[in-house]
């Protein structure tokens, strides 16, 4: 598919000349720049730029936290407190850096969902979504490694937990296993693998982030409509688009402004409080935790994981493993899980009710990961299981056939305008204008 026309770069000064013709660099700034953006993006839309500038935060108090940091079992826990106490602000660069962690992956969550209801995966995005799964994925790892590096009592036993899945894989688990650990057990080889991966791989989520924007600046951006920007001339494109530069920036960083408000709250009073205090306890191999649990963001794969109690042809560990590892496959498989014809929820009065479902779905399973493995919460979390499943690979193929969605518009300059009415229009006079959904 052609990219949405939009206006070239033409150097001006001598400078600029000089510079385009051996390094075209200001071209490809003017060009991301002012890509034509569809002009009725919501609030949903806002969340790009919180990951981009999370990404950012992390690599860099990352790198510096790593100047300080030990990676030895015998002094990692002492590193860990060296930072806090002794580095200047230390403890403000170790909080930025654990909180902002909650903060990637809450606008990561959001973004995806954002993009489940508004269809964003769907062609010609199909390669953008998969990308943006494998950054996901990237990131999980980063985060679980990173969460091992404090070597406090639920680091330990949390790598110990979650290394000890890929055991039981049939013939090649335990290979595997050892392979990872760089032994028999979690140890001092462990630890040092994880913090050089740790420190790795933001850099390669980094390379992946740039393709990424790469690809949805090819298709051009998904909007709520699901409708296409009309391609045929500038002068058409324009009709639906604005320049990303200044209309779309100013907005994005107004709303990171309010993010950061929040975040530099949490961090300044309450740092601690996505934390587990055991972490606070040096680790001990001969002494496991009442109850293992890994960070928030991981709880409901790990509630999914923990839903497989019985066997069946398999043990139930393995088949827990295979359905941690298939909740996120299908997933990645939603372009072509999703059969129906309308892109946006916004169309399809059936499909917000399941999606909405989902949405709770994954908010329940993420209390059911949180909780003991007892009473009802395996039961729900089997329930929970079964749901997202069920969603990913019965819901959505027959809604496309069996669902009768609303008119769409018949382009976004229509949407805007139903929206935001031009001035001296009949309905521009009136007081009140809702919001795009």
């Amino acid at each position: 598919m052609a990219g949405i026309p939009h206006e070239h770069y033409e150097p001006r000064t001598r400078f600029e000349k000089w510079l385009h013709e051996r390094l075209p660099i200001v071209a490809l700034i003017h060009a991301t720049m002012t890509i034509p953006t569809p002009k009725n993006l919501n609030w949903w839309w806002i969340w790009g730029i919180v990951l981009a500038f999370c990404l950012v935060l992390q690599i860099a108090t990352g790198v510096v936290l790593a100047m300080h940091y030990t990676p030895h079992v015998d002094l990692a826990f002492a590193s860990v407190e060296h930072i806090m106490r002794d580095v200047n602000s230390g403890w403000a660069l170790r909080y930025v850096h654990a909180n902002g962690g909650s903060l990637f992956f809450l606008a990561v969550y959001i973004h995806i969902f954002r993009g489940l209801y508004y269809g964003s995966y769907k062609s010609p995005r199909e390669v953008t979504w998969i990308i943006g799964i494998l950054i996901y994925l990237a990131m999980m790892a980063t985060a679980f490694m990173g969460y091992v590096l404090p070597w406090g009592q639920m680091s330990f036993w949390a790598a110990t937990v979650i290394t000890g899945l890929f055991g039981a894989i049939p013939g090649i688990g335990p290979d595997i296993q050892t392979w990872l650990l760089g032994g028999p057990s979690v140890d001092n080889a462990t630890l040092n693998r994880f913090f050089s991966l740790h420190y790795l791989l933001p850099f390669i989520i980094a390379a992946l982030v740039v393709v990424h924007i790469w690809a949805f600046h090819t298709t051009g951006n998904s909007n709520p409509t699901g409708v296409e920007v009309r391609r045929k001339d500038l002068a058409t494109a324009k009709k639906d688009t604005v320049s990303f530069w200044p209309y779309y920036v100013i907005k994005d960083l107004f709303a990171l402004v309010l993010i950061l408000v929040v975040f530099a709250a949490v961090v300044g009073f309450m740092p601690n409080y996505l934390g587990h205090p055991d972490n606070y306890i040096e680790a001990n191999p001969m002494v496991t935790p009442a109850h293992i649990v890994p960070e928030w963001y991981f709880l409901p794969f790990y509630a999914i994981l923990r839903a497989i109690t019985f066997d069946f042809i398999f043990e139930a560990k393995f088949l827990g493993v295979l359905a941690m590892f298939g909740s996120l496959i299908v997933l990645a498989l939603a372009p072509w899980l999703d059969t129906s014809r309308v892109r946006s929820g916004r169309y399809r009065p059936v499909f917000k009710w399941w999606f909405r479902l989902l949405v709770l779905d994954f908010i329940v399973l993420m209390w059911c990961g949180g909780q003991p493995p007892e009473g009802v919460v395996p039961v729900i979390s089997l329930l929970g299981t079964i749901y997202w499943f069920a969603y990913f690979l019965i819901i959505l193929p027959l809604l496309g056939v069996l669902e009768r969605p609303l008119p769409e518009p018949a382009t976004i300059e229509e949407d805007f305008d139903a929206h935001y009415p031009p001035s001296g229009s009949a309905d521009a006079s009136r007081s009140s204008v809702q919001p795009a959904e």
